[in-house]
């Protein structure tokens, strides 16, 4: 008679207690670990704090609770499921591993995106069963949203949920050993939001030695000045009729501040701008502005893999109807906006004749965001002979508004334009 096999639940020790996993699909996997105490009382609007250690052992089976938030608007819920889980130890992570037994293997540590409104480390997408099968440790980071994570206040640290992400990335160098990972070997990846997140904690001082390599999906590095961030802190503080500081936030009913969020900060998108969340040059953690210290040669010893998609915009521009919608001088206005110049929409016009102005608009947008910044970067790392590497995902998806599109000039190499900039 075979016998039949039972799988031992693995325990693993960690720096401040021990978790309890579970086997699945040949992989083990540990949830919502915390690797921070829970934002919430006094320590709402603070620094992430260690968590408090305990006794026994505790059950890591089921995702951790995930940050304040709201879902995306109609009709981006339907694209982008953004669990929810409940609870206020929002501060966690999950460890999919090949064995927790075993050593020295490479560790990649995902970033999730959302605007820094959304997302989540329960994302279906985000699963990393993939990954441990074939030989990598993957970490997934929940961390602090919206205004709780980057309202820019006068009575709290700014880039709060940066300060998590890096949080995060300090217990994976003191606990990965324990899953089988090796902390030199860290490649630290963020698509969107993440990507921000990710190349704002490359120029960052205080993240050296946390990760050999990192990764940069459509985001670019990039903060503004504390002034120029405060206002969508302010635009929900008057909306609810409350000075703009975080004692006063934190005296608000948590249900009443996400309302007010999502009042303020709806109806925008990357690409089509309005009021949202950004990092801050705040003096301490980015005591500069990430792009231009990496432009300068921060992070030169890192190795960095950026790009973006070809069609980036269309997340934005099809569910929306612009790129139905738009017509010849919504497409000039907006063009006008952003300081494009004729001629170089006479170059987009040459390479997609078939393009409607929506389009057109679309494509220039994704350059002006995503795609020149990230070329520009990489020209300069490699003038610096630092190790990078640049993709571009040009798939074009069968659901357009318009039908497949086949047949397009991709620009990656044709077009001149080198950023608004070099236009004023």
């Amino acid at each position: 008679m075979s016998e039949t096999r039972v799988e031992i639940p693995p325990l693993v020790a960690t720096a401040h207690g021990t978790v309890r996993g579970a086997v699945e699909r040949g992989v083990t996997v540990f949830r919502g670990i915390p690797y921070a105490a829970p934002p919430v009382g006094a320590r709402r609007f603070r620094a992430p704090e260690p968590p408090e250690p305990w006794v026994g052992v505790r059950d890591a089976l089921t995702f951790g609770p995930t940050a304040p938030k709201r879902g995306y608007a109609p009709p981006l819920d339907r694209l982008l499921p953004d669990p929810e889980v409940a609870g206020d130890g929002c501060l966690n992570l999950n460890v999919w591993t090949p064995d927790a037994g075993a050593h020295g293997l490479p560790v990649l540590v995902w970033v999730h995106g959302g605007s820094l409104l959304h997302g989540s480390s329960a994302v279906p997408l985000y699963d990393g069963t993939a990954f441990a099968r074939d030989g990598v440790v993957l970490v997934s980071v929940n961390y602090r949203l919206g205004v709780e994570g980057f309202g820019v206040l006068p009575d709290a640290p700014a880039n709060r949920g940066l300060l998590d992400q890096l949080a995060a990335l300090e217990w994976v160098r003191d606990n990965i050993a324990a899953f089988g990972g090796d902390p030199e070997r860290v490649t630290v990846a963020g698509e969107s939001a993440g990507a921000v997140g990710v190349g704002a904690l490359l120029a960052a001082p205080r993240s050296a030695g946390l990760f050999r390599r990192a990764v940069l999906q459509s985001g670019t590095p990039t903060a503004l000045p504390p002034e120029a961030g405060r206002r969508t802190t302010e635009l929900i503080a008057r909306r609810l009729g409350v000075p703009a500081t975080a004692a006063a936030l934190a005296a608000v009913d948590p249900e009443l501040l996400l309302e007010a969020q999502t009042r303020v900060t709806g109806g925008g998108s990357p690409l089509t701008g309005g009021n949202s969340f950004q990092l801050v040059v705040d003096g301490t953690l980015l005591p500069r502005d990430p792009a231009r210290a990496l432009l300068e040669g921060a992070g030169h010893g890192v190795g960095l893999l950026m790009g973006a998609n070809t069609e980036e915009y269309r997340l934005w521009f099809v569910p929306s109807g612009v790129t139905r919608r738009l017509g010849r001088l919504g497409l000039r206005l907006a063009l006008r906006r952003l300081g494009v110049p004729r001629a170089t929409l006479r170059t987009y016009r040459g390479n997609r004749p078939r393009a409607t102005p929506g389009e057109l608009l679309g494509a220039l947008a994704t350059d002006l965001l995503l795609r020149v910044p990230l070329n520009r970067l990489a020209d300069s790392r490699a003038a610096g002979r630092a190790a990078t590497h640049v993709y571009e995902f040009g798939w074009p998806s069968p659901c357009t508004a318009s039908g497949p599109v086949t047949g397009w000039r991709s620009l990656s190499s044709s077009t001149p334009w080198t950023g608004p900039r070099r236009w004023r």
